[in-house]
């Protein structure tokens, strides 16, 4: 398991509910936690390990030795926000790129959690902006995309230059073809389960 890159297909992929909890999918996200604390990140999506399920895992302290902080939200709908505010945002898949963003302050949102339980958690500040940050991925959505034009000019050489850097392993065949990478994508939705990433 890795981190994908910007702009791997499946990072624009809109992802499809998960269906069932067994044992190998908690085992994807003990997985993901691990290579989440590695990466120094707080938040992970599932599509960015390159599956292309709606779940993602927060642990706000970024720490292995705060495991009571960790938090799994699959299938998340966000069913309430109020406020506004910026704040700057990075993104593992666009490791050194950070940028402000404007998200609602305070978020309720709704999930299941790895028991198969219904949630509903009510938070503001970072833990908010976090979410909805991985709430988006699941929507094939990039933090980039919700700069202010001026912003993102700023940021554009940054975003350029990973993908020239993707179109350059495609070339060295480090990484399949676009359209390799998109079959293997639908043929993971088709499956219906998240196994072997893409």
């Amino acid at each position: 398991m890795e981190i994908k890159l910007y702009p791997h297909p499946i990072l624009k992929t809109k992802s499809i509910p998960v269906t069932s909890i067994d044992q190998p999918f908690k085992v994807i996200v003990r997985e993901m936690f691990d290579l989440m604390y590695k990466a120094r990140g707080i938040g992970l999506a599932a599509n960015q390990v390159g599956l292309p399920f709606r779940f993602f895992i927060i642990n706000l302290a970024a720490d292995s030795k705060e495991p009571e902080e960790e938090l799994v939200f699959i299938n998340p709908e966000i069913i309430k926000r109020s406020g506004n505010e910026e704040d700057e945002e990075g993104c593992l898949s666009l490791p050194e790129l950070y940028g402000p963003v404007k998200r609602s302050t305070k978020i309720t949102v709704e999930a299941y959690d790895l028991d198969g339980k219904l949630f509903r958690l009510e938070c503001e500040d970072l833990a908010a902006r976090a979410i909805q940050h991985e709430t988006d991925h699941l929507d094939g959505i990039m933090f980039t995309e919700r700069m202010s034009p001026h912003e993102f000019e700023r940021a554009k050489p940054f975003v350029n230059d990973f993908i020239k850097q993707f179109i350059d392993k495609q070339a060295a065949q480090k990484i399949p073809s676009d359209e390799t990478l998109e079959q293997q994508i639908q043929e993971l939705i088709q499956s219906g389960k998240p196994v072997k990433p893409v």
